[in-house]
């Protein structure tokens, strides 16, 4: 039987109006019990350096990782670093990703950031924004995981949850991704931001489902806003 954690209202008011260090707290609060629930911290995409972490995270959008861990074995051993994948056939590559969703793009994309890895950083993943994001295939979500996971550099990673769960426990109002980012990181040390953004994930994943929210056994019940609300 999985455990039940009661909603209690009278702990936080829905979309109460908080001062920053009040919230602050709270986000803290969040951060260190999803760092209980979710103790250890893997990317669940395999991969066996920066640069496979780095074109899993770009097939990864829009589909699931579980999809991705099926096409990169074999995208890998064909192309094992980025001067095999800067001359491989883009028409090949489509065919070994062909089941991902915009795999046409994908494979575009994978071919061009391979191009400028050698072209412009001597084959060596970068470990900045602005040079990861110059990237093809890599805005500030897969930039940051890639600084978080591979560089132990601080990185809110911002995707379709994190964007959702933060909304719903009231740490921002904001829906673009940079200034989800942005009120995220005024929230929490730095320290804390890859960490947070990547269980928020998790737990958007198996507990604050998009339609229908498992309230019931969710852990943060006392310090979200929208605990029990319909159609939150």
């Amino acid at each position: 039987m999985p455990q039940v954690y009661p909603v209690r209202r009278t702990k936080i008011e829905r979309w109460k109006r908080e001062a920053l260090a009040e919230k602050s707290a709270r986000a803290k609060a969040i951060a260190a019990r999803l760092a209980k629930f979710y103790p250890q911290l893997k990317v669940p995409l395999a991969h066996r350096n920066t640069f496979e972490l780095l074109i899993s995270v770009i097939l990864s959008a829009q589909c699931t990782d579980e999809a991705v861990n099926k096409v990169t074995p074999e995208l890998f051993r064909r192309y094992p670093n980025p001067e095999k994948l800067a001359q491989a056939d883009t028409g090949e590559i489509e065919q070994l990703i062909r089941t991902l969703g915009l795999f046409r793009a994908k494979a575009k994309s994978l071919k061009r950031c391979a191009q400028q890895l050698v072209e412009d950083f001597a084959s060596k993943v970068p470990a900045t924004m602005e040079q990861l994001t110059k990237l093809a295939g890599v805005g500030r979500k897969t930039a940051n995981v890639i600084l978080g996971h591979a560089f132990d550099i601080p990185g809110i990673i911002v995707d379709t949850h994190c964007k959702r769960l933060s909304r719903r426990l009231g740490l921002t109002r904001e829906q673009d991704p940079t200034k989800i980012e942005h009120d995220l990181g005024r929230l929490l040390l730095p320290a804390e931001w890859t960490g947070f953004s990547h269980r928020l994930i998790i737990h958007g994943r198996k507990v604050c489902y998009a339609r229908k929210p498992a309230c019931g056994r969710c852990v943060l019940n006392e310090l979200c806003p929208s605990a029990g609300v319909p159609g939150i």
